[in-house]
C-alpha cells in the first residue's frame, strides 16, 4: 500500500485542513483486525465525524438503515417494515420545495450494494481505500480542485449540492469531485458553515498529491504577481 499517512500529511498541510482526511473502503469482509461500529448513527455521514476524529471502524448494510437517503446513495435496501421512511424523507423534501422528484434519478448511486464499509483517517487506513473525503475551505479547495485537473483527474461535472452523501458514487465513477455539502451533513458532521467537501477517488490520490504539490507552490507565485500589478496600477 501507499504511506496514506505521508499522503494525509501533506494534504493536511497543503489544504490547511482542520479535520483529518477520511478513507472510505469498500470490502467483501472488513479488513483484518478492524472492529464493526458499535453505537448507532443518524445518518451514514456520522461516520465520516467519527472517522475524521480518529476512529477506525467498519459498517454493515444494515447499520446505514437510519439514513434513508445515505442508504439510497449507496444502494443500500431498507428492510420491508422501513422502506416507507425514504418515501417519506423525498415527500417531505419536496413539500418544501427542497428538492424535485425528478430530480431523483439523477442522483449518483454506487453500483451495487457494498457488503461491508469501513471508515478511517487516511493515514490510518487498514486497506487501500477507495475513496478519500477532505473538507476544507473554499479558497483551498481550489488548490485541489487545480491539482486535480493538472493530474488529469478531475470530474466533468460541476459543484455536487445534495446530499453530500452522493459524492462517493460521483467521485467512483467520475473522478475529484467538490460538494457544496448539504444541511443534513452539516448537523450530522457539524463542519463550518466556511467548510466544503472534496471527494477524491483512491486511483488518482497519488497524481493529484504530486500535482498539489506544483499547485501550491505555482499559486503562491501568482499571488506575489497579482499582489504587484495592483499595486502598480493603483487599483484598491
Amino acid at each position: 500500500m501507499p504511506l496514506y499517512q505521508v499522503l494525509e500529511n501533506e494534504l493536511t498541510h497543503a489544504l490547511a485542513l482542520k479535520r483529518r482526511p477520511v478513507a472510505v473502503m469498500f470490502r467483501d469482509a472488513p479488513p483484518d483486525g478492524v472492529k464493526r461500529a458499535g453505537d448507532p448513527a443518524p445518518s451514514g455521514c456520522t461516520f465520516w465525524r467519527r472517522a475524521q476524529s480518529g476512529q477506525t471502524f467498519y459498517t454493515v448494510p444494515e447499520d446505514h438503515y437510519n439514513c434513508p437517503v445515505g442508504s439510497y446513495t449507496h444502494n443500500i435496501a431498507l428492510p420491508a417494515e422501513r422502506a416507507s421512511e425514504l418515501p417519506d424523507t423525498l415527500g417531505l423534501m419536496t413539500q418544501l420545495g427542497y428538492l424535485k422528484m425528478e430530480e431523483v434519478p439523477g442522483i449518483p448511486v454506487l453500483p451495487q450494494t457494498p457488503k461491508t464499509i469501513t471508515y478511517s483517517p487516511l493515514g490510518a487506513a487498514p486497506a487501500d481505500p477507495d475513496v478519500i473525503l477532505v473538507a476544507a475551505t473554499p479558497g483551498k479547495l481550489m488548490l485541489l480542485e487545480e491539482a486535480a485537473l493538472r493530474a488529469g483527474a478531475a470530474a466533468k461535472l460541476s459543484l455536487l449540492a445534495r446530499p453530500t452523501c452522493m459524492a462517493i458514487p460521483a467521485a467512483m465513477a467520475h473522478g475529484v469531485v467538490t460538494s457544496a455539502g448539504c444541511i443534513g451533513n452539516r448537523v450530522y458532521t457539524e463542519i463550518g458553515e466556511d467548510e466544503l467537501y472534496a471527494a477524491i477517488p483512491a486511483r488518482d490520490l497519488e497524481r493529484v498529491c504530486d500535482e498539489l504539490r506544483t499547485i501550491v507552490s505555482a499559486n503562491a507565485a501568482l499571488e506575489q504577481h497579482h499582489r504587484a500589478r495592483k499595486a502598480a496600477i493603483g487599483q484598491a
